[in-house]
């Protein structure tokens, strides 16, 4: 991995994360002076925003830590199935998060009950991503196994 392309990505990776607190501290913000006008219940919806955010928050970490890990070849190491379990942990928090949203806002949909259920389908897409991504950490701790043998031979 070239230095441009892990700067970028760690530029990126840093912009999201001073978004997602900025988004936080939006939402204590509302928390605490934006009453609630009965048409949506917008607490629970601002907690589980703060909530979205730490999950985030979680998987971006673990996504910088792999890449330096990467820069620096030791991503074949045990320690970087750490980070790959923060980031699927990380998903599927996100996946139960949106299923809470989506049981949030579930009673408001009775009259076209088919947003309830593409808010569902999102959710189980969310699921699919955490699955993809623990086909990659099985892949990667093949990888860790064929440079193993590889550095025995060698």
């Amino acid at each position: 991995m070239g230095k441009l392309t892990v700067w970028a990505l760690r530029a990126v990776l840093g912009v999201v994360l001073v978004g997602t607190v900025f988004v936080q501290a939006s939402m204590v913000w509302a928390l605490a002076t934006d009453p609630e006008d009965g048409s949506l219940p917008l607490t629970p919806l601002r907690v589980i925003t703060m909530l979205g955010m730490v999950s985030a928050q979680v998987a971006l970490v673990c996504v910088g830590r792999l890449v330096t890990m990467v820069r620096r070849g030791t991503v074949f190491s045990p320690a970087a199935f750490r980070y790959v379990d923060g980031v699927i942990g990380a998903i599927v928090a996100a996946a139960l998060l949106w299923f809470a949203v989506t049981a949030v806002n579930a009673p408001g949909q009775r009259e076209d009950p088919g947003v309830t259920v593409i808010m569902g389908g999102i959710g189980v897409a969310i699921l699919g991503v955490a699955l993809i991504v623990l086909v990659l950490r099985m892949l990667l701790a093949q990888a860790a196994q064929m440079q193993a043998e590889l550095d025995e031979v060698i």
